[in-house]
């Protein structure tokens, strides 16, 4: 999602203060699609211990006390939760930036319209292909294509902006241009793509992921299309993409600046326990979505306490803790690599990220 750049504030002893920047809550676990790189290998429940209507007031009165955050409510599909407009209403009065990530399957042009009054301001359906053929079997569900084109429709007519995310696989790699093309003629405002974080369901297609040499050219590829077209243009997921970003843009002889690289110039990779946090439907913390070690528990403790004090979160913020060639890199600050593939592939957050070709000079 889209989220304006809140700069770590400093203390009046110089120590410097992260503040939550993007808050992902999966409000249910509850999906109607079954899709292949589901993280939390969602699909119908009933799931036991979903936070009560309550509870998320509470904890959207806690999160206010700590920052301002985006708050960007996901699933599971959202809009399977019934109390979900009182929800993002109640957010919406309190100040914070609501929006949604739903598959697009359930909007119709009443759903649009309470999500528009409810005070979303801006949504994200992934498409994983160009055509019906791709996505529906990687979403698992047939009619999942149209369904999402058709909550589009429904959703820009409510006047709320979207944007399309797509997760790469070597299944989809070669739509990735056609998909973007796509994304232009649907009146998007921006085009998300994702580096498959092989959790959940996403570990049983691990053999469709892409190399780390491809990943390279892919991302390469991508900086490429910055001037090409008319869409905000974001690499998730794809720390080492802000590592390219500046690699490409001393060889052309620019600067990295606010107006040459818009958002770009001022986020870093992974934002995970730094200025973005992860809440499961069961009021578990962790750094994101992909990095499965509880952080805290808000059923249990404040969400101040929670991004204040969670051990992992602290371990994050300082990029000296990085191991292996993450932390030999003179990139680390501006990327961090992905926390989740490095505990994936060796059970240590804070081992090199493992789909990065780049070689540190001083880790020849």
């Amino acid at each position: 999602m889209n989220h304006p750049i809140k700069h770590p504030h400093h203390s009046e002893a110089g120590k410097k203060e992260f503040l939550p920047r993007l808050v992902a809550w999966e409000i249910t676990r509850n999906c109607n699609l079954a899709c292949v790189h589901c993280r939390a290998s969602a699909t119908n429940g009933p799931y036991e211990g979903e936070l009560d209507t309550e509870s998320c007031f509470r904890l959207l009165d806690q999160i206010t006390e700590v920052g301002n955050p985006i708050m960007i409510l996901t699933g599971g599909e959202p809009l399977l939760r019934p109390d979900i407009f009182d929800i993002a209403s109640y957010g919406t009065q309190k100040g914070l930036r609501m929006v949604m990530a739903p598959n697009g399957t359930l909007i119709t042009e009443k759903i649009a319209g309470k999500m528009a009054d409810s005070g979303i301001k801006r949504i994200s359906i992934s498409l994983d292909g160009a055509t019906r053929e791709v996505h529906d079997r990687f979403r698992g569900v047939d009619g999942a294509f149209e369904g999402a084109l058709r909550g589009i429709r429904f959703a820009k007519q409510a006047g709320i902006e979207f944007q399309i995310n797509t997760t790469i696989t070597k299944t989809n790699l070669a739509e990735i241009p056609k998909i973007m093309d796509l994304a232009v003629s649907l009146g998007a405002v921006a085009h998300h793509i994702f580096l498959l974080v092989p959790t959940g369901r996403g570990k049983y297609i691990v053999n469709t992921a892409i190399s780390a040499e491809e990943y390279e050219e892919t991302l390469n590829w991508f900086y490429d299309q910055r001037d090409k077209y008319p869409l905000q243009l974001k690499a998730t997921c794809a720390p080492h993409y802000y590592r390219i970003l500046r690699q490409r843009a001393k060889k052309d002889g620019k600067k990295v600046t606010f107006k040459t690289h818009g958002l770009d110039a001022v986020t870093r990779g992974c934002l995970a326990g730094t200025g973005f946090c992860f809440i499961s439907h069961t009021g578990i913390v962790q750094t994101c979505g992909f990095l499965h070690l509880e952080c805290g528990d808000i059923t249990k403790q404040s969400f101040a306490d929670v991004w204040n004090n969670s051990e992992i979160f602290k371990a994050l913020r300082n990029d000296d803790n990085l191991k292996g060639k993450c932390g030999k890199c003179g990139f680390r600050s501006v990327c961090g690599g992905c926390r989740a593939r490095a505990f994936e592939a060796t059970g240590d957050y804070l081992s090199e990220e493992p789909l990065c070709s780049y070689i540190p000079p001083s880790a020849c």
